[in-house]
């Protein structure tokens, strides 16, 4: 048994290494690096519970970041429990061949309740005054405050939200160096997000590209350098790679225009009564599972569908068993956008009547996936007296809402979700370990937990 660490770096590929990533461009020179064939959805839980249990989501269940939980009605995104992931996973599978294995997972997700040695997530607290706390969970528990106290407070709106930056991802190859340190673990899982955040607000030719991949290969040279020096043997991988986008696609406003959405009003805002509703969209970039609780409705749905400007596939019951995609939490039909394309949750028809979480960073309340998340407002004037205005009000215990997030969906430049056009602009995995992954011109993703395996047992 050979200790092994994956590096999970967000929206590299082939394409973008090069001149700017000189430590990943020689680690994959030294070695070997092969394309990954894409998973449907190609969206974050999804690809990373296919790579951990080598199984498709149609036997893991993990259908996109959110999906509609039919027995509560309601439709929820970055659940967190490891338990909603119905396959085993590769450490519980190498640790029953080596009873002595241990695992550390930083950041990959479901790590919540599973059953690695030693898990870090993000978990911010939620005070009654409506203030959103920066924080962790971990595994064990002591870990929670012996991380921050050595590294800091977990920076998480640098992690998501207008102001993410490498500094997140800095903290998490902090945080990992540490864990390693106290806990030696047999295999490392290690996420690194900056990548993914920047492609989606600029797309893969914006203007911050070569810095940001500057700044993220010298993170991963700072692990590899580590590792390496461990004899630990080392795996980058990614899980997508993102494509440049013009074309936002309100799903919901066609479904509620031809009447198949329910709202309900509060307050004089409108919120997605899923449950009351004939058909209604999940929208994950550039996936959406669309549900239909009214049977009577499905011709109807699927004609509608099939004429939206944009929408390249309307998978049904034959369509998601193609894709390996046809477990019961998947909508009765799943779209997938042209490439160009990407599909909004946005349901209301008047901007008036948007719910108050529409303007803000809010990853839970939302019914679908909202990368507008990624910026300001450029309405906002002043942004920072807005910020420091609202934070004076919650000083004093006032309830205030963080409004910056835009409700112009056409400024997100890049997505993700369908296949690449080509595998140089698809997900990859480089290895300093050649003869351990197989000789194929790409890797299946659900190839991933054996390569992982290999790296552990096979070999000398």
């Amino acid at each position: 048994m050979i200790r092994t660490v994956v590096i999970n770096v967000v929206g590299l590929t082939g394409r973008l290494l090069g001149p700017n990533t000189p430590r990943l461009r020689a680690f994959a020179d030294a070695g070997r690096m092969i394309p990954i064939d894409p998973v449907l959805p190609a969206v974050t839980t999804t690809v990373q519970s296919t790579y951990l249990t080598g199984s498709w989501p149609a036997e893991h269940g993990i259908v996109g970041n959110g999906w509609y939980f039919r027995d509560e009605c309601e439709i929820r995104f970055w659940r967190q429990s490891n338990r909603l992931v119905l396959r085993p996973k590769v450490w519980e599978i190498a640790r029953s061949m080596e009873p002595g294995f241990t695992c550390a997972n930083l950041f990959w997700w479901y790590n919540m309740y599973s059953t690695a040695d030693v898990a870090v997530t993000p978990r911010p607290m939620y005070p009654a005054d409506g203030r959103k706390i920066p924080d962790i969970w971990t595994r064990p528990g002591e870990l929670r405050g012996q991380l921050q106290g050595e590294l800091g407070q977990f920076p998480l709106f640098q992690f998501w939200g207008p102001a993410t930056s490498i500094v997140a991802t800095q903290w998490i190859a902090g945080a990992a160096l540490a864990v390693d340190q106290r806990h030696r673990p047999t295999l490392m899982l290690i996420y690194l997000p900056h990548l993914d955040y920047v492609l989606q607000r600029e797309g893969p030719a914006g203007p911050s590209v070569p810095a940001s991949l500057r700044e993220v290969d010298a993170v991963c040279g700072q692990l590899i350098d580590h590792y390496d020096r461990q004899g630990v043997r080392i795996i980058v991988l990614s899980e997508y790679g993102i494509m440049p986008v013009g074309q936002p696609i309100h799903i919901n406003r066609i479904l509620r225009q031809a009447g198949l959405i329910a709202v309900r009003e509060e307050l004089g805002r409108e919120l997605l009564d899923a449950g009351a509703s004939a058909a209604f969209a999940v929208a994950d970039h550039q996936v959406a599972h669309v549900y239909v609780n009214d049977a009577t409705k499905i011709h109807l749905v699927s004609k509608l569908l099939g004429a939206v400007p944009g929408v390249a596939q309307v998978l049904d019951e034959g369509g998601k068993k193609e894709y390996r995609l046809n477990h019961p939490r998947a909508g009765e039909f799943v779209l997938l956008a042209e490439r160009g394309a990407w599909f909004t949750y946005y349901y209301w028809l008047d901007d008036t009547k948007a719910p108050d979480f529409a303007r803000t960073v809010d990853i839970h309340r939302k019914p679908g996936y909202d990368p507008a998340e990624l910026f300001i407002d450029p309405a906002i004037r002043w942004p920072r007296l807005k910020i420091a205005a609202t934070l004076l009000k919650r000083r004093f215990g006032m309830r205030a809402l963080m409004e910056l997030t835009p409700l112009d969906a056409a400024m997100v430049r890049g997505s993700h979700g369908v296949a690449p056009a080509c595998p140089e602009e698809g997900p990859l995995l480089i290895t300093g370990c050649a003869d351990l992954v197989p000789a194929e011109p790409s890797l299946a993703p659900t190839a991933v937990r054996d390569v992982i395996l290999s790296h552990l047992f096979g070999g000398k």
